[in-house]
């Protein structure tokens, strides 16, 4: 029996304190940004607040997506999933042509951006998104196939796999793995089987070894994870660094601007190693709130997700959250030693627009999903 769904109306609890604890984070982010960006944009003949300026920009555009997904009925992604990843795919390909060059230049020693004009854009952080409602939708509909390895899970694989490896070429490897990691999640929520999952890291070992080792800087970063006192002033400098600063912050912290880490001893501190920032300026009870905001967004997301109207939706709602969830986990754990240095973002509250923008757009489709949570038979 098919569930007459709500129509839009009045903003669900779990939405809207969802909606609040989003806003605390990128408020939050942008501050955060400021504080540790400043020096360095200064250092360059920027403005002080050029980056956080940068970063308000993508809040913005991400906020005004958010509404509009707050609106838009969530069934449209299961219609649209096909076409997102098709998109996804011509997207991810535009930096690996030899002839793209100009919208797409090397940056850092990667390709992972192109420029449309009024900006910069990644395409892997929409493949993400895409890739999560396709698999969702994909096993909604295959249903108890999903338990099978040759017809439920193999052909995930088909789509997925060349997306991630697209991704890790770029070179990318940790949100190739992040992508990867998240779409299993959404289909072990489907009841695939974790024995599954085994075999495919097991086949996948190789590939990934490989990866690793065919670029000097992630041999790099697995040796100073595995032996973080072997050269300290090379290798581990960066993690050490990070440790140090997370260290320093004490219970409330040094103060807002006035930690040292910043100050070109923690490189890219108001992005990828923003969370060591946050500890050393505002303490022991600046890391608490962020942590109690997260684990709101996640307790939140999951409540959705259990009480959706259908399996697309809570597949769907598991996946986007996950994204969040297991983005910020491995965020923090870097800062702390606890994982290989890996390039990702704080959720929220790094610098990059481009992550910035799919996160709350993702935040207001599960929004959406939770404005729709009623009762009766699920679709």
């Amino acid at each position: 029996m098919t569930r007459r769904r709500r129509p839009p109306g009045p903003v669900a609890w779990e939405s809207r304190l969802l909606g609040l604890v989003t806003v605390g984070l990128v408020v939050f982010g942008v501050a955060a940004v400021y504080s540790s960006s400043s020096i360095q944009a200064v250092e360059q003949g920027l403005p002080g607040a050029w980056f956080a300026l940068r970063q308000l920009q993508g809040a913005i555009v991400g906020l005004f997506l958010l509404l509009v997904a707050i609106r838009v009925d969530y069934q449209v992604w299961k219609a649209f999933a096909w076409p997102a990843v098709a998109i996804a795919f011509f997207a991810l390909l535009i930096p690996l042509l030899p002839f793209t060059h100009d919208i797409a230049p090397v940056t850092n020693g990667a390709r992972r951006w192109i420029d449309i004009g009024v900006g910069r854009i990644q395409p892997s952080e929409g493949a993400k998104f895409a890739l999560i409602a396709w698999t969702a939708m994909l096993a909604a509909k295959k249903g108890a196939q999903v338990r099978e390895f040759k017809l439920g899970v193999v052909p995930f694989m088909v789509i997925i796999l060349p997306a991630c490896l697209m991704i890790a070429i770029e070179p990318d490897l940790s949100t190739a793995l992040l992508t990867m990691l998240v779409c299993m999640i959404v289909l072990f929520s489907a009841g695939a089987k974790i024995g599954h999952f085994m075999v495919l890291g097991v086949l996948a070992l190789p590939l990934v070894w490989g990866q690793i080792a065919a670029l000097q800087f992630r041999v790099n970063r697995m040796v100073a994870f595995l032996s973080p006192g072997e050269d300290p002033l090379s290798l581990s400098w960066q993690i050490n660094q990070s440790i140090v600063g997370v260290g320093s912050g004490g219970v409330f912290g040094v103060g807002f601007g006035e930690g040292m880490q910043k100050l070109g001893y923690l490189p890219y501190a108001y992005s990828d190693f923003i969370f060591s920032t946050i500890g050393e300026e505002w303490g022991f009870v600046g890391v608490t709130v962020i942590l109690v905001l997260y684990a709101g967004y996640l307790s939140l997301g999951m409540r959705i997700a259990r009480r959706a109207g259908d399996v697309f939706g809570t597949l769907l709602t598991v996946g986007l959250t996950s994204l969040v969830g297991v983005t910020a986990i491995l965020h923090m754990s870097v800062t702390l030693a606890l994982v290989p240095t890996t390039g990702l973002p704080l959720p929220f509250i790094s610098f990059g627009r481009s992550n910035l923008v799919i996160a709350l757009f993702a935040t207001g489709v599960i929004m959406n999903i939770g404005n729709q949570v009623g009762t009766g038979k699920r679709r």
